[in-house]
């Protein structure tokens, strides 16, 4: 938010200096980005006068000037300004001057033939705007020799200020004139209340056809003026915010826009299409041809602002062309509305349009102001263009903005951390606008103003469009809305000064700090990098796929389809990350890469319930091996994928002597080459195999492909160890060997089991390490050789001893499984 110095002092009646100014807009939170002195570019340049005007004897486009700068002595000066005559009275640079609106200092020379001692400057030599159609042409008034900076009034400062989204009310001159004289920086200047006297009916209605693209609206129009140029105070204001000065009737909508935070548009009456001006929602097809010379399709959110032939201003952003003002406008009409902020920054979004009607609109305007500015406006343009005005158009209810919000003096040491006396918080507040309605020892409750729409309060929520949109919005959800008063603690603390807040560091809960990632978020990250580590790379995939596809791997409930998918192949939330991977690994066959080993930790969607959405570690390896110098390449199987669904259970804590496994894995593996890897009965941990061949030929993987899944909900926490000394055996393991010929239906699991338990003191581990069938044995039988690792601990074991375990070993397996031990 920029403006000139003389423009705040326009609404603020104060002696204070610029520094003070300065240091009180700090103090009270709106931080100074800049402030520019226009003037110290040009504190060398003078105003002159032409004394001689003659034709350059060598050149058709030049002059040769002879110009006094007002100590008599005559310059000659070279120039090819069409408007350059004698008698004129200009600005002139001698030479060492630095011209800003070229880049170069300037130095004496010479201009076919004739000698150039200074230069008469053009606005846009200046910096002062784009007009470079001659040079600056003074009043006959104006002062000979005197700095052109002093006369001019560019002397003047120019103000900049960093507002933050909920300070809408601090986006117009008087909004920060306020806050200043809150602050003790002054009086705010009352603001006139005009008498317009109506002279004929309005020649347009408005009329909202649709609440979401208007709550309220005025309009008035004014006939007989004549449009032109706005005065030279006028200008020079806008210019010094870099505004570009359009004509006297759109400048002065300007001039509203950013002095009083009161966008408004004008219309020329006689290029409106009918006698109504309808506020509505685009349709489909409709485009606006805009004021910056842009063409935008509307869309039905967009809340526009139509004659009889369409829209003519996309409403509280940008207005159309074909209804601007120029300079053959007679007979304007002047709107002034009350839009939705949240609609005006969809929309403003929607369209990448940035004006600063939608900046104000978009964080909520004075709702109470309108009839106000609308008088102020009518009497500025008439003053300016002449005229008489209509009667008033209105269409809408005015919003009923009206609100009460409560403080307990205690909150402002509780909350805000500084102790403030209670007289002292309600002068505050009574100084920046609010109204006492009650007050007691402990709390004050006070009215709060029009123009301070980030501050909600008890009243009409849904009904005020100028709300902080946030908050609007959870009103009329019916959820909570953030009460007012750490609002109203904030605006005391403020305007008493942030910089006197105390700091006060956090409190330190421990001297070691609690854990960056709970437990849930470690084995995530344990786990993808166990899955690195064994030579997976790791995807990051949509959560969603093609139904048809999503069947092929589960259950597709009809609750888990998508109704908007951001792609017609991507409707149905995924049964298990697997298929993403098997769709990965397909494209990558499909582009001569069928080697794959890629893994992702995601989320498999069962139901919509937050129980239905399971955590998991995918992998898939499909194709061969990788190559090693020691190994050679083969094709991958069932039991790589079962080697990585045990190796990431091994690294989260699981107990590996505790897990069985069944054979009753999903249907989208093959039924004789997958498992399931349970802890008890119930607790499903990991399922894993080979995909279905079906499976395979629908999404067109040729080669093998296995895939594993690991459920790391269903991990259980590991149990808190006690502390004390670790348990190291002091005597050596051994271990003993047994083959043992059984059924071959009789899984390999259940001999591992009945191994374990029968003698658990000494048993610590059991493992498989060799299947044989063959025509050696008897058909329908295989040989299983198990390796058994005994830990003693009172003592080196006997020979006898360990007959006797290798006994009960043997009896536990042959009495579990009917198996006979090989000799």
């Amino acid at each position: 938010m920029k403006f000139p110095l003389s423009w705040l002092r326009r609404h603020l009646e104060t002696e204070a200096s610029l520094e003070t100014i300065l240091a009180t807009l700090n103090r009270i939170g709106l931080e100074v980005e800049g402030v520019e002195d226009r003037g110290a570019a040009l504190a060398s340049f003078r105003i002159a006068q032409v004394v001689e005007a003659e034709q350059h004897p060598n050149a058709d486009r030049l002059r040769a000037l002879k110009v006094d700068p007002g100590d008599g002595k005559l310059l000659s000066v070279v120039c090819g300004a069409p408007n350059a005559r004698a008698g004129m009275k200009g600005v002139v640079a001698l030479p060492g001057a630095f011209i800003p609106g070229t880049g170069i200092t300037l130095k004496k020379g010479e201009i076919r033939g004739v000698a150039s001692e200074a230069m008469m400057l053009s606005a846009r030599e200046m910096g002062l705007g784009d007009d470079h159609s001659g040079i600056v042409d003074l009043p006959a008034d104006a002062p000979l020799g005197e700095s052109y900076v002093t006369w001019a009034g560019l002397d003047d400062p120019i103000i900049e200020i960093s507002v933050t989204p909920n300070r809408g009310d601090a986006l117009g001159v008087r909004g920060v004139a306020r806050d200043l004289a809150a602050a003790g920086l002054g009086t705010l200047k009352p603001l006139p209340t005009p008498k317009v006297t109506p002279a004929y009916p309005a020649p347009l209605r408005w009329e909202i056809a649709d609440p979401r693209a208007c709550d309220h609206v005025l309009g008035r129009a004014i006939r007989g003026l004549r449009n032109g140029p706005s005065p030279k105070w006028l200008q020079d204001w806008l210019v010094a915010i870099g505004q570009r000065p359009i004509n006297a009737l759109v400048d002065v909508t300007n001039l509203f826009t950013f002095g009083l935070g009161r966008p408004l548009h004008v219309f020329d009456v006689a290029k409106v299409k009918g006698n109504t001006l309808t506020m509505r929602m685009a349709r489909e097809g409709e485009t606006l041809s805009a004021l910056n010379g842009k063409e935008y399709a509307l869309t039905p959110e967009d809340g526009i602002i139509a004659d009889a032939a369409g829209p003519e201003a996309l409403g509280g952003i940008i207005g159309g062309a074909p209804t601007g003002c120029d300079e053959t406008t007679t007979e304007c009409f002047i709107e002034c509305a009350l839009f939705d902020p949240v609609r005006i920054a969809l929309s403003g979004r929607r369209h990448d349009i940035r004006t600063d009607a939608r900046a104000r609109f978009e964080r909520g305007v004075d709702p109470a102001l309108p009839p106000l500015a609308l008088d102020l406006a009518t009497e500025l343009m008439i003053e300016l263009c002449g005229g008489e005005a209509s009667e008033v158009s209105a269409a809408g209810t005015p919003p009923a903005w009206q609100r009460s919000a409560t403080l307990r003096f205690e909150r402002l040491a509780g909350l805000g951390g500084a102790e403030v006396p209670a007289d002292e918080a309600v002068g505050a507040l009574e100084r920046l606008g609010f109204t006492v309605e009650a007050r007691d020892a402990a709390k004050v409750t006070v009215a709060v103003p029009s123009w301070r729409n980030d501050i909600a309060g008890h009243g009409a929520l849904d009904q005020f469009p100028g709300l902080d949109p946030a908050r609007a919005r959870a009103a009329a959800e019916g959820c909570a809305v953030i009460e007012p008063e750490a609002d109203l603690v904030e605006e005391v603390l403020r305007l008493r000064g942030l910089d006197s807040i105390p700091p006060v560091s956090l409190p330190v809960s421990g001297i070691v700090p609690p854990p960056a990632l709970t437990a849930k978020q470690a084995r995530a990250v344990l786990a993808r990098r166990v899955l690195a580590a064994r030579g997976m790379l790791d995807c990051v995939s949509f959560g969603f796929l093609e139904a048809k596809t999503a069947a092929l791997f589960g259950a597709t409930p009809p609750e888990l389809h998508l109704e908007n998918p951001i792609a017609a192949d991507l409707d149905q939330m995924r049964p298990t990350p697997v298929a993403s991977l098997a769709l990965a690994a397909a494209r990558n066959a499909a582009r001569g890469w069928p080697d794959v080993a890629l893994s992702e930790l995601g989320a498999a969607y069962r139901d919509p319930s937050p129980e239905g959405q399971l955590a998991v570690a995918a992998g898939l390896r499909a194709g061969q091996t990788p190559r090693h110098w020691a190994d050679a390449s083969r094709p991958v199987d069932a039991f790589d994928a079962k080697g990585d669904a045990l190796a990431v259970l091994a690294a989260l804590g699981v107990p590996m002597a505790a897990l069985q496994v069944t054979a009753d894995a999903p249907g989208f593996y093959h039924p004789g080459r997958s498992g399931v890897v349970r802890q008890g009965p119930k607790t499903v941990l990991a399922t894993f195999g080979e995909l279905h061949p079906k499976l395979r030929a629908a999404l067109d993987i040729a080669g093998p492909a296995m895939a594993f899944e690991v459920f790391l909900d269903a991990i259980p926490e590991p149990k808190k160890r006690k502390k004390g000394a670790p348990d190291l055996p002091a005597f050596q393991p051994l271990r003993r060997d047994f083959a043992f010929l059984v059924d071959a239906t009789v899984p390999a699991e259940a001999l591992l089991r009945a191994a374990r338990g029968a003698d658990k003191a000494l048993v610590t581990d059991v493992a498989l390490f060799d299947r044989y069938a063959g025509d050696k044995l008897p058909e329908g039988k295989v040989s299983l050789a198990l390796q058994v690792t005994l830990q003693p601990r009172e003592a080196t074991l006997t020979d006898a001893e360990i007959e006797a375990v290798a006994g009960k070993i043997v009896a536990a397996v042959v009495k579990a499984t009917g198996a006979a031990l090989r000799g």
